[in-house]
């Protein structure tokens, strides 16, 4: 059976919603519909505002897959003669999702580089098997 976690290396996102857009628009989900959502961990007082004092700024976001994503991989899976990773995977611009056999390899390297490994607690409600990565 094939790897259906995703590893999300949190250094390498920079909160674009691309992959919560794919989702959306390749499952023709409504407006009010979203199956990944982007967290932006800043200040806390609103959505893109940066923690910290200029010119000391801080600011860095974190996909968060819901519990109805379906991890479209199986509904893709050569379907559409391109990759079967699912949408969010496949669209990202700049890298910060894995998708599939080598997940495992990609997670030890980055504790290697010293990265953070984690998931997120059950009482965030999301969905189970995506880890997350992140600088120490």
């Amino acid at each position: 059976m094939a790897d259906t976690r995703i590893l999300v290396d949190l250094q390498r996102c920079t909160g674009c919603w691309t992959c919560a857009m794919a989702c959306k628009v390749g499952h023709q989900l409504a407006d009010d519909d979203w199956r990944i959502t982007v967290r932006t961990l800043g200040s806390g007082e609103g959505i893109d505002r940066p923690a910290g004092q200029w010119p000391e700024l801080k600011e860095s976001w974190q996909p968060i897959w819901h519990t109805n994503c379906i991890k479209c991989s199986v509904d893709r899976t050569s379907t559409q003669g391109r990759s079967n990773a699912p949408y969010c995977v496949y669209s990202c611009p700049n890298g910060a999702l894995t998708w599939g056999e080598d997940i495992d390899a990609k997670i030890e390297e980055l504790r290697q580089r010293d990265f953070r490994i984690f998931e997120l607690p059950a009482f965030e409600g999301s969905k189970e098997d995506v880890i997350y990565a992140t600088k120490q």
